[in-house]
């Protein structure tokens, strides 16, 4: 069972962003997702309320102007995000990144799934535990 409805990607790969959207289309059509192309465009979209709060976020932990940790840290601070669970998302976290990302409060992490049914796999998982 999945316990996310709306859920927020942030990362500055559009071929990410897409393969992303289709593998949660995958896992579950009802999900809304939205996306933002790097953190600043994020902050401003969650703090002007234009957009739906979302109940999980993936952050993408290298993009320009804002990477994921600078984005992490802010949502973290955030009067009313800082409970939203965060994924941190990214082709490879060194020990010294998952050190620094669960003590930034991150509730997990993931590397960018090869395979578009690894993905599948690992939303899935994502989406059905209780952050």
């Amino acid at each position: 069972m999945l316990l996310y409805n709306a859920i927020l990607l942030i990362d500055d790969d559009e071929e990410d962003q897409e393969i992303f959207r289709d593998a949660l289309k995958d896992v579950d059509p009802l999900l809304h997702c939205s996306v933002a192309d790097d953190g600043e465009a994020a902050l401003a979209l969650l703090h002007n309320d234009s957009l739906l709060k979302p109940d999980l976020i993936f952050i993408d932990m290298n993009m320009p102007r804002l990477n994921g940790k600078q984005v992490l840290q802010a949502l973290k601070y955030s009067g009313t995000l800082r409970d939203v669970p965060v994924v941190m998302y990214s082709t490879f976290f060194g020990p010294k990144d998952l050190q620094e990302i669960k003590a930034m409060g991150a509730a997990h992490h993931m590397v960018k799934a090869t395979r578009f049914d690894e993905l599948c796999t690992s939303l899935k998982t994502i989406l059905s535990t209780h952050w």
